[in-house]
């Protein structure tokens, strides 16, 4: 049976499972990228070993980790024609145009110059080799601008005129400049940066409390931290600003993400408390039990004491969108974010005491293992940002103009669990291949004995020199 409610619950399943699995990739190699060139750029300007050292072991995950991202990024846009035809073509003149930009300013540009990043070492110049790094860092960010601009459109769509069931493009600048891409972009990037910073920080970590090559992660460890105190407060003030977006520009999905069932009444019989945890009830028009916190959602979303939020209770009933995963993957991600911010404060605390020399790390196990454990938080934060971004516009594919359930492919129960199984296998395969791989990058550790290159030739670095038990010695002081 075609379009049943089972074949498309498979197909929106099945497209949930491909973005979240596809979502691990792209933000570490967005940022990663941004770290490398800085790393790099350090290295040409002060001739620092070190720099170097870093900048081709921190390459060697980014490779492996770019690689799983194209792998399951194909395989979602061929996704979008398999599980969502109808959308495909409806949306086509905006959506097709915008990946379309995607391909060629910044796939195709980013295909130019990884392959001189990879296997340039040695042969070009120090500073082409930095350019080209650059370049890969640049075309990576342009990938995220054109996709989360095409995602936004989806959120707030503008621009466009649906006619004879096609999105017809009427005015561009609308179209791309979105009400939601304005913050949803820099926080997506931000967002990006955060998580590469908290890896940098995980895997340097690790090395410390395994007394390996403990003075030459104390650097990376060191900057990924104090930036990430700049960082981490960044993202949740430009997470606000979103939020404040949802609210005016999709009224139901701020309701569903924060349980917010009634809307303010002037009389005080209903305030805007911010439910910190909650339940709904059976009926769906209230929540079975609340812990709640009079007036900080008005506080939140107007800045005002008893500022109006509209609830779900003023959206139709076949408008709104479910309720338990937006509401508390959103509170996964805040309570993820204010962590890594913590985290980042107590790094900042030892810098200024200084006790963030090698030496005083290795005595401080428990900080150590935060910094690792933290290194997971940005992966729970982007799947459950994710999810509150896209569980939160249901029913809409694109919101207000286009249902979910009429940009799906007519396909039955049978052909839907088909294509389910075989991008939920591959994707595991990928999964498990990018970490097997950067496992055993990171027991291997750095290379510290290979030469150092110089343009067209390599020399001994001071790395390399031998130590008298036959071990690299490093003790160039941070």
């Amino acid at each position: 049976m075609l379009d049943s409610p089972l074949s498309v619950f498979l197909s929106r399943l099945d497209f949930a499972w491909i973005t979240s699995m596809h979502i691990l990739y792209p933000p570490l190699t967005i940022g990663l990228a941004a770290l490398l060139f800085f790393a790099e750029w350090r290295w040409v300007r002060t001739d620092d070993e070190a720099w170097y050292r870093l900048v081709r072991f921190f390459e060697k995950l980014f490779i492996v980790n770019f690689a799983a991202g194209v792998a399951t990024g194909i395989t979602m846009e061929m996704a979008f024609g398999i599980l969502y035809g109808p959308f495909s073509q409806a949306a086509g003149p905006f959506f097709g145009q915008v990946l379309g930009y995607e391909t060629i300013t910044a796939f195709m540009y980013e295909a130019g110059f990884i392959g001189l990043m990879i296997f340039g070492w040695g042969k070009v110049g120090k500073r082409m080799h930095l350019f080209a790094t650059f370049n890969v860092a640049l075309s990576s960010s342009l990938s995220a601008m054109w996709i989360l601009d095409a995602n936004s459109w989806m959120q707030t769509p503008a621009g466009v005129v649906l006619k004879d069931g096609v999105f017809h493009v009427v005015d561009w600048g609308k179209a791309l400049f979105n009400p939601d891409v304005l913050l949803g972009f820099p926080h997506m990037w931000v967002a990006c940066g955060e998580l590469s910073l908290c890896f940098v920080a995980a895997v340097s970590a690790w090395f410390i409390l395994k007394g390996r090559h403990a003075t030459l992660f104390q650097r990376s460890l060191k900057y990924a931290l104090a930036t990430l105190v700049i960082v981490a407060p960044l993202q949740i003030y430009l997470g606000d600003g979103l939020g404040r977006v949802v609210a005016d520009d999709q009224p139901a999905a701020l309701a569903a993400m924060e349980g917010h069932y009634h809307t303010y009444n002037p009389d005080g019989s209903v305030n805007t408390g911010w439910h910190l945890l909650a339940w709904p009830n059976e009926a769906g028009d209230g929540t079975a039990w609340a812990i709640t916190i009079p007036h900080v959602l008005s506080l939140l979303e107007t800045h005002s004491w008893n500022g109006k939020v509209q609830g779900l209770d003023e959206i139709p009933q076949q408008d709104r969108p479910p309720v338990l995963i937006p509401f508390y993957a959103f509170r996964v991600m805040v309570a993820a974010g204010f962590a890594i911010m913590l985290l980042a404060l107590w790094g900042l605390w030892l810098m200024l005491r200084g006790r963030m020399t090698a030496e005083a790390l290795g005595r401080n196990k428990w900080f150590l293992r935060a910094v690792v454990a933290c290194g997971f938080l940005p992966y729970i934060s982007v799947w459950t940002g994710w999810w509150v971004r896209e569980v939160g516009r249901q029913p809409w594919v694109v919101y207000g103009l286009m249902r979910t359930v009429d940009g799906v492919s007519h396909m039955g129960v049978a052909e839907a669990a088909f294509w389910l199984v075989g991008y939920m296998s591959f994707e595991l395969a990928v999964w498990a291949s990018a970490w097997y791989f950067l496992a055993k990058l990171v027991r291997q550790g750095p290379d510290m004995q290979s030469p150092v290159v110089q343009g067209g030739h390599q020399h001994l670095g001071a790395l390399e020199t031998p130590a008298h038990n036959g071990a690299p010695s490093y003790v160039r002081p941070v």
